[in-house]
């Protein structure tokens, strides 16, 4: 009982008794005297809690009870309607099931059932991370033991894959605005103009976000947190000005009553669906749809020209995508488009870097101008 080491750790580990239950646990520091401390103080700790558990944890608590409370105490949180639906389809599946009931092998096979149905990684993921944020303010909140916590956590989550790029080529870019009904296209305008998320477009105020005499977009509030500041090119100025403003809400886009849009799904489906252009499979020469019955020969190589309909594997999403892509292909510097991205780290855009080639040819060039070989 007591600090001791351990072989395949460089750190000092605790080992001790709550309540006859052993705990082992990493100090996290290999330092003796500080160790020593927080060994004390996690003693304590766990002591204390569970003299507290034992006095007001009565197990009767379910899901539905925590989820209220979690709801109501992250109504001020930034994500607050994401949390919102994961939570919907987290009390589809546990319903009146009571915290203490939780248990490793339930919550795994939740998790897997999620993946296994068809849907992304990356949405089993958030409600799996929503349950354990769910599980911690519980154990904070002392509605259960801290034991169904562990419980929980010893869930692990599949590891993503958020190297996707995908993005339009300019001809397919404006294929899919000539395919957009008409409240869809000064969205999908305004996302290939700006790289702005979906909820950013949709969430846009005139008074509180767009300056059209400076020609900016402000946005105070962005997914990571800071404010941010978007330029309007004179195409979305365009677009803005031929918007008309409804008397009854202050959003930018709205339907005809005057309320938000909310989602896009439907639309933007069919709209990537509907989209033709034509292409030429041979060299990949790319135009618009021409007025002919058939679209002829190719101007490049001369073979035939095929009509292409439907953008597919496309997401709203891959807008932002595509203003990224088409940006460092005209030559702007990443950190450049970092900045109008929002990205908190270079890191985030190098993901497009490989589109500008350019640059490490002009790299290379310049060793030509200082030796000479053969």
């Amino acid at each position: 009982m007591g600090l001791y080491k351990r072989k395949d750790s460089p750190y000092w580990w605790m080992s001790f008794r709550v309540e006859g239950r052993r705990i082992l646990e990493s100090t996290g520091t290999n330092n003796k005297k500080l160790a020593t401390r927080k060994l004390k103080n996690r003693i304590i700790e766990l002591q204390e809690r569970q003299l507290v558990s034992s006095v007001k944890i009565d197990g009767k608590t379910t899901f539905c009870d925590l989820a209220n409370k979690f709801l109501k105490w992250s109504e001020w949180q930034r994500a607050y309607k994401d949390k919102q639906t994961h939570i919907k389809y987290l009390i589809k599946a546990f319903g009146r099931l009571k915290l203490k009931d939780f248990t490793t092998l339930r919550v795994d096979f939740y998790y897997r059932g999620i993946i296994d149905s068809g849907r992304a990684v990356s949405t089993a993921n958030r409600y799996l991370q929503t349950l354990k944020a769910m599980f911690t303010k519980a154990v904070d909140w002392e509605l259960v033991e801290e034991d169904v916590l562990k419980r929980v956590r010893r869930v692990k989550l599949i590891p993503e894959n958020n190297r996707r790029l995908r993005f339009l080529s300019r001809v397919e870019g404006q294929a899919l605005i000539n395919a957009c009904e008409p409240h869809l296209k000064p969205i999908v305008i305004t996302a290939l103009n700006t790289g702005m998320r979906r909820e950013e477009i949709l969430s846009l105020e005139w008074e509180k976000h767009v300056d059209l005499k400076h020609g900016f977009i402000l946005l105070n509030r962005t997914k990571n947190g800071e404010r941010r500041e978007v330029p309007i090119n004179q195409t979305l100025k365009g677009v803005f000005q031929g918007l008309v403003r409804h008397i009854n809400s202050f959003y930018v886009f709205t339907d005809s009553a005057g309320r938000r849009f909310r989602d896009l799904k439907r639309s933007f489906t069919s709209a990537c669906r509907k989209a033709e252009w034509e292409k030429c499979l041979a060299c990949s020469f790319e135009r618009q749809k021409s007025e002919g019955e058939s679209p002829g020969n190719c101007p490049q190589c001369s073979k035939e020209v095929l009509r292409v309909v439907g953008i597919n594997d496309f997401r709203f999403h891959d807008l932002r995508h595509t203003f990224a892509s088409w940006l460092v292909m005209a030559g702007i510097d990443l950190t450049t488009v970092s900045r109008l991205l929002g990205h908190k780290s270079l890191t985030m855009t190098l993901r497009y870097s490989h589109l500008a080639p350019s640059h490490m040819v002009k790299a290379v060039a310049v060793l030509e101008s200082h030796l000479e070989f053969g």
